[in-house]
């Protein structure tokens, strides 16, 4: 790692005053000396003048007094910086702050681990594809009763992924021998009569930020491509205990942002034109299309509910600290999440199920059981929504809308914040940085594949330039939003909308609150990036699907899971195929 006077004023910020020493050469007195025909010349004095245009960078303006004043401490900044970079720091290394959704003042209640499932009477299939594409929960009551081995389940979905993942591209790794064995193990409790879980022989795909022993885990990215961890994660161990079946590891965007992984951009199955957005892009389109019966996906951003509305899955993204990330890849501690991506809404409940609970070697996570109960009567909820985010919203939207109507729930109107939070993106720009600062400060972030001005090493970049001054004064903000937040929730069993109206995305990943994204509809869309969704006058469109959110107050998946059940139900449209699978 770098640690050198020069290397420090090229890839330093310190308050946006040592990265601009490097940036504004021509302010420095030492860059008066000619340099190098083509060289990139950096001076190593700093400067009343450097300060002077840093501050540009933060917005700020002292007198020239004041630079003088400073120059000494910032030499002394300077020689604490390299001996901080001279400590490895490997991702592994979680800060000493914790974040915690949970406020004073406010219980949020104990619950006990109870799973209660729909009652499933329809019968095996004949077709392997009619069974590939039925939910986890049909899927459980076929093992149980022995109208199918969980090795045959295996053997379709591996069949099914060397068939379509050619286009796809939604695995990083196949497993096949893990698959087989973990699959025997299954028939064998069944015929034993041991059932260990609703996942009890169920294949699924794990997002490949999640550390496999012996498997690579590659997180996306080019520098990591080779990475091969010597441990499970914590979740891979619940997993395994619960008997489901790993089929593999899914692709995901280089680390977590996006679709494009270091071999191939991971495609939508119902528009393979287009990514399937990301960064849980693998498990996303994979479930979508019928090459595993559920998806494990992480989100800091998004990286759930973007590709479940882009794959027409239902994802579910947990309340921060319901399931461990001992073992996963870090992106941003205070934001990074785990969840399920299911053809169904009731499957989610059975996989967060699994993976629920605290976990010592994870200090974020809380000791709160999970309860879902399929018979729970949700004409009793209380519903919030925004009436402008509906006005501004599509036919979709608005048929979410309806279908909750319809079943009898009361539909309030919710005070959203009028807190201005948009601020608070930084964090994430920041803790990703510095999750990864070894990448900028080695030029190592040059090997991957995306370098748009949106991507990674651009963003990490620049995020140098934000003071450590302001990123507490976000996070104070974030409080205050976490405070608005409870207020508006008092009452309300939920929130019903589209997933990123109002800045709700952005502002329940802060909060910490549970989202839950399912089908409502179809849309005519062309193809999509992860910068625009836009129509082009005279484009080219495709019959996609189009989803709608519901979110619950901290702990409270068990009320949204039920009512999205429900919602899916009389919506009617969660059945239906990508073509060609």
């Amino acid at each position: 790692m770098k640690t050198n006077r020069r290397d420090i004023l090229r890839g330093a910020a310190l308050t946006g005053v040592v990265a601009g020493a490097g940036a504004l050469v021509a302010c420095g007195e030492s860059a008066k000396e000619p340099s190098p025909a083509g060289a990139d010349a950096v001076g190593d004095k700093i400067t009343a003048r450097t300060i002077a245009e840093a501050e540009k960078l933060q917005g700020i303006s002292f007198t020239p007094a004041e630079r003088e004043q400073m120059l000494g401490d910032l030499e002394s900044k300077l020689e604490a910086l390299a001996r901080l970079r001279a400590v490895d720091m490997p991702n592994t290394h979680v800060p000493a702050l914790l974040f915690d959704p949970k406020l004073p003042g406010k219980s949020v209640g104990s619950q006990k681990n109870v799973l209660v499932l729909s009652n499933v009477e329809n019968p095996l299939p004949d077709n392997d594809a009619d069974i590939a594409f039925a939910n986890v929960v049909e899927q459980g009551e076929w093992l149980r009763a022995g109208a199918i081995t969980s090795s045959r389940l295996t053997e379709i979905y591996l069949k099914r992924i060397e068939q379509h993942d050619v286009k796809l591209h939604a695995f990083i790794t196949v497993t096949p021998g893990i698959a087989r064995l973990q699959a025997a193990k299954a028939d064998k409790d069944f015929a034993a009569g041991r059932v260990r879980s609703a996942l009890q022989g169920i294949p699924y795909g794990l997002k490949d930020l999640v550390d496999t022993k012996d498997v690579k885990t590659t997180w996306g990215a080019t520098p990591y491509k080779t990475r091969m961890p010597d441990r499970d994660a914590q979740i891979v161990r619940k997993l395994r205990r619960a008997g489901a079946v790993m089929l593999g590891k899914t692709s995901c965007g280089a680390l977590a942002y996006g679709d494009q992984w270091f071999n191939a951009r991971t495609k939508n199955p119902w528009n393979p034109k287009e990514g399937s957005s990301g960064s849980s892009a693998g498990s996303a389109s994979a479930t979508a299309a019928g090459l595993c019966s559920f998806g494990i996906g992480t989100e800091t951003l998004g990286s759930i509910i973007s590709p479940s509305e882009r794959c027409g899955a239902a994802g579910l993204r947990p309340t921060f600290g319901r399931v461990s990330r001992d073992g996963l890849m870090a992106l941003c501690w205070s934001l990074d999440k785990v969840g399920a991506i299911c053809r169904s809404v009731e499957d989610t409940a059975a996989v967060l199920a699994a993976m629920n609970g605290y976990d010592a070697d994870d200090p974020s996570t809380a000791r709160i059981g999970f309860t879902y109960d399929s018979a729970v009567d949700v004409a009793g909820m209380t519903v919030g929504y925004v009436p402008a985010w509906f006005k501004e919203g599509d036919a979709a939207d608005r048929a979410g809308l309806e279908a909750l109507r319809s079943l009898g729930v009361e539909l309030k109107e919710f005070t959203w914040p009028e807190l201005s939070f948009d601020a608070l993106i930084e964090i994430v720009l920041v803790e990703s940085a510095a999750a990864f600062a070894e990448l900028t400060l080695s030029d190592l972030d040059d090997e991957l594949v995306w370098q748009a001005p949106q991507a990674w090493p651009n963003t990490w970049r620049a995020a140098r330039f934000i003071s450590a001054v302001d990123y507490v004064q976000m996070d104070r903000l974030r409080r205050k939003l976490m405070q608005d937040m409870r207020a508006a929730f008092e009452g309300f069993d939920a929130l019903v909308g589209p997933h990123y109206a109002g800045g709700a995305l952005l502002a329940t990943n802060m909060t910490g609150h549970p989202q839950l994204a399912l089908r409502a509809g179809f849309a005519q869309k062309p193809n999509r990036t992860l910068v625009t969704s836009e129509t082009p006058e005279g484009a080219e469109t495709f019959r996609v699907p189009r989803g709608i959110s519901l979110w619950g107050d901290l702990f409270q998946e068990g009320k949204i899971i039920a009512l999205g059940a429900a919602m899916e139900k009389a919506l009617g449209v969660a059945g239906e195929r990508p073509p060609g699978y």
